[in-house]
């Protein structure tokens, strides 16, 4: 007998740090399922791009920074005025640089903290009071393999990392109750502009033995596909050249 996945069509989708990398493909990545879309970017540009390719009458575009919360709820507000629910949030947006935890200036350590960490938990304050009035629907948090083990000279970065595990745990006994759900992503580097002029080099060979976005955009995809009597504590993933 095939196992019955649920159907994605029509369903709510808001995903922070859409318009590139992970969160651009897991955008496309939920098109094809036919779901509809409220994205977020600080960049509007890039944001109406990627609108523009998937398709305004199913993907809409909210500029801002994720860790201002007038911009997460502005994205709540967006959903329910064009399809009147929400059903499930994908905190995405990730920034970071490489590097001792004395390098870097104390604007690149704020703006990491507050988008990698203020940013998911911004999201979820502007949307869980939804989930739990129709008492149902998803989180998934996009941390990494630096939420459990962060390497030398990324120290602030794994601190980020560290919290959204720890968040997203304390999260999940909080709300599955609600019957809402609590994924964490944890993936090994992927091949995206993440961190690029901050410890990465544009053009690096070594970044194609990274993971891919669109692998991760499935990994997002697949735990939501699942049956609702299902959750996805927690998925890490390494490619097959990275080690672990």
């Amino acid at each position: 007998m095939k196992y019955a996945l649920r159907n994605l069509e029509n369903q709510v989708v808001l995903i922070t740090g859409a318009s590139s990398g992970i969160g651009m493909a897991t955008a496309k990545a939920f098109a094809e399922e036919g779901a509809k879309l409220v994205l977020n970017s600080r960049s509007q540009v890039r944001l109406n791009e990627i609108v523009q390719e998937i398709g305004q009458s199913q993907a809409i575009g909210v500029s801002g920074d994720c860790s201002n919360p007038a911009v997460t709820k502005e994205m709540v507000a967006t959903a329910i005025e064009n399809w009147g629910q929400v059903d499930v949030l994908i905190a995405n947006a990730g920034s970071g640089f490489f590097g001792s935890v004395l390098s870097g200036s104390d604007e690149q350590i704020v703006q990491t903290v507050h988008t990698n960490f203020i940013g998911t938990v911004q999201l979820v304050r502007a949307g869980l009071p939804h989930l739990i009035a129709q008492k149902s629907g998803d989180i998934v948090i996009v941390a990494s393999a630096a939420g459990y083990r962060g390497n030398a000279n990324e120290a602030v970065y794994a601190g980020t990392k560290h919290a959204q595990v720890g968040f997203a745990g304390s999260l999940d006994r909080e709300v599955r109750e609600s019957g809402i759900r609590v994924s964490l992503i944890c993936p090994a580097g992927t091949d995206t502009e993440f961190a690029l002029g901050n410890g990465r080099t544009f053009g690096d060979p070594n970044l194609k033995d990274y993971l891919a976005p669109e692998d991760i955009a499935f990994q997002i995809v697949t735990v939501i596909k699942m049956p609702i009597t299902m959750r996805t504590q927690s998925w890490g993933t390494w490619s097959m050249k990275q080690g672990s």
